[in-house]
């Protein structure tokens, strides 16, 4: 072989594996996720079921508020009439390598026109490993909290 197939061939290899390996690690262009979600983070899970939600996750891009929207789940979203708070118990999941702190940020909403929002911080979580925790607000109304039909995370990170 001439040295210029041989030249040719390794550019063509390095630029191939350069290619191969972005996309395997969510650089690039290339994306294998489906779904869409909004600058702001995007909505993790609407409940419409009057008191309580299960399940769900979200897809989303490859910035880390993004990949920490994506390691929430909310498994319930009710009035707690006890305690006269709003609460959502939310499990999150962390399926990477390294231990992360989680900041997570709920609305709670529905017929009201107040909606009302939790927040936790630096929740903790091993790699590899769930932890579910219940992120709570004060409840604004003088009802029976039955108006708050919906919870959602708008926003999430991790660090």
């Amino acid at each position: 072989m001439k040295i210029r197939h041989v030249r040719a061939l390794a550019v063509f290899g390095i630029a191939l594996v350069a290619l191969t390996g972005a996309r395997g690690s969510g650089g690039g262009g290339c994306s294998s996720h489906s779904g869409s979600s909004s600058s702001s983070g995007g909505s993790h899970h609407d409940n419409d079921d009057n008191g309580s939600t299960s399940g769900g996750s979200v897809s989303g891009g490859s910035s880390s508020a993004n990949k920490a929207l994506r390691d929430i789940t909310i498994d319930t979203c009710a009035y707690d009439a006890a305690t006269k708070n709003l609460t959502a118990r939310i499990t999150i999941k962390n399926d990477g390598v390294l231990d992360y702190d989680y900041d997570v940020t709920l609305r709670f909403k529905g017929t009201s026109a107040v909606s009302a929002t939790a927040t936790t911080t630096d929740v903790a979580v091993t790699a590899g490993a769930s932890k579910s925790v219940d992120v709570t607000t004060a409840y604004p109304g003088t009802g029976d909290g039955s108006e708050y039909t919906k919870c959602e995370v708008t926003r999430a990170s991790r660090s």
